[in-house]
């Protein structure tokens, strides 16, 4: 089967999976996104949203956040983990967004890697699931794995199975393949023990890397160099990616979005 034929039928089963695709972090705008994307850095959507409620009605917006000392930003995010780095990354965040952007979360590519502990990843998970705007594929741990192992890729590199994807399925269904991939990979295609044997995929997927020891690295993609991320280094540190020191937000627990959910279970 060509890798445009397996990227269709998996996209049709991964629908059928999940009909309903909407984001697990509680966010009412593009700023509350984006601190909910980076405090998933390594932790659950769910500890996630037991934290933003008080911080976000203790520093509403980035001005507030931007007037925040580090020490009491620790204090709050402290049990997301790597509490210092997101701290840091947060307060350098809310000052730039404030200072540079009038205090609006900007809505290109180029302009939010600019912010501290924002990556590719994060981004695109702000542009995605606050603005509707598909820019790219988030790609965390579970992407990197799950597009490796059904014939998607042969990179390493975030960037380059970034593009891999975005080669072999449709620009508007970008958003919902990095969420529905995060949520395969956590209910299904597990990093040490898949579960192929319940797997609706099992009729397309190679199986790549299966069995090996977990952790091993796939393939490098021999003669294609992989491509430059827009702005600073895709690794930076964050979310995706979905911000860690933090771990890159390429390498980070991934919190799959379609736009911004609001507390009232509203939309932005």
């Amino acid at each position: 089967m060509q890798t445009a034929d397996r990227a269709a039928r998996v996209l049709e089963l991964l629908r059928l999976r999940y009909p309903t695709r909407e984001t697990h972090l509680v966010a009412q705008n593009a700023w509350e996104l984006l601190v909910a994307t980076v405090l998933a850095a390594q932790c659950t959507d769910v500890r996630v949203n037991q934290v933003t409620p008080g911080l976000f009605s203790r520093w509403p917006g980035p001005a507030e956040l931007a007037r925040a000392t580090q020490e009491e930003l620790e204090e709050v995010i402290h049990s997301t983990g790597f509490y210092r780095n997101k701290a840091t990354n947060l307060l350098g965040a809310a000052r730039r967004v404030t200072e540079v952007h009038g205090g609006e979360v900007p809505r290109t590519m180029a302009e939010l890697v600019q912010l501290p502990g924002v990556a590719r990843k994060t981004a695109n998970v702000v542009l995605w699931g606050a603005y509707g705007i598909n820019e790219g594929i988030a790609v965390d741990t579970h992407v990197k794995r799950i597009a490796f192992r059904m014939g998607f890729t042969e990179s390493v590199d975030p960037v380059q199975i970034e593009r891999d994807l975005m080669d072999i399925f449709p620009r508007d269904a970008w958003g919902d393949v990095n969420h529905m991939l995060v949520w395969f990979g956590r209910h299904v295609c597990d990093a040490r023990a898949p579960r192929c044997g319940e797997c609706e995929m099992i009729e397309v997927c190679p199986r790549h890397g299966v069995g090996q020891k977990d952790g091993a690295a796939p393939r490098k993609t021999a003669g294609r160099a992989p491509v430059k991320a827009v702005g600073k280094a895709a690794g930076k540190a964050g979310t995706a990616g979905t911000a860690k020191a933090a771990p890159s937000n390429s390498a980070s627990r991934s919190s799959a979005t379609s736009p911004a959910k609001p507390r009232n279970g509203g939309k932005p």
